[in-house]
């Protein structure tokens, strides 16, 4: 287990916000950075489990290393270490978020088959009735892929796969991921400020 800058054990007098934060081998690992980075400006305690595949996925498509991940949340834990805070339902949090989603994860959570902590967590979240945001990046998508969705969705979880919204006239990528990163932390209630909301003339609101 590696434990952050503001580590600290789960009590009843618990006061600042705290999210678990997945990330998974499935591409779009820039979804996974932005969401700490939002979230540590937010004031959010955050609590990364980043699976091998995600490391690897990393490499490929950024220039940054895994520490550089890890020193972006509160707490970090290795993917194996299955006696972490966030593997027992009596770590109070405000739920947890995969970003992205692969489909192996997806598959783990719907079925309960929960071989490392990420999969432990989102099963522990979803067993004491907490939010579950799964950003599932994949397509086409087998029947397997939906019934897996919908099996998620009926256990009380979210899936949010990451689509563009092109109502804000996002002008970069940078916005875009920006854009659905902040949407899917609405989810939990929290604004991230990134958001370009829809006004009921139909303009985007800065």
């Amino acid at each position: 287990m590696t434990i952050g800058r503001d580590a600290q054990n789960g009590t009843a007098g618990q006061t600042r916000r705290r999210l678990i934060v997945g990330l998974t081998g499935a591409s779009g690992i820039v979804y996974g950075l932005e969401c700490l980075r939002a979230l540590r400006a937010a004031g959010v305690e955050t609590h990364l489990v980043m699976s091998k595949a995600a490391e690897m996925t990393l490499a490929y498509e950024t220039d940054l290393k895994a520490k550089d991940v890890r020193d972006l949340a509160d707490c970090a834990y290795a993917i194996g270490d299955v006696g972490a805070p966030c593997s027992s339902g009596s770590f109070p949090t405000d739920g947890m978020i995969v970003a992205p989603c692969s489909m192996k994860t997806l598959a783990e959570i719907a079925t309960g088959v929960t071989s490392n902590l990420l999969s432990r967590s989102a099963d522990v979240v979803l067993k004491e009735r907490r939010r579950l945001v799964l950003l599932t990046r994949e397509t086409p998508l087998t029947q397997v892929h939906l019934q897996n969705m919908l099996t998620v969705t009926q256990m009380g979880g979210i899936v949010a796969p990451p689509v563009p919204a092109f109502y804000a006239k996002p002008e970069s990528l940078d916005d875009m991921v920006a854009h659905t990163v902040g949407r899917a932390l609405d989810l939990f209630g929290i604004d991230t400020g990134g958001v370009k909301r829809w006004k009921a003339d139909g303009a985007a609101a800065g």
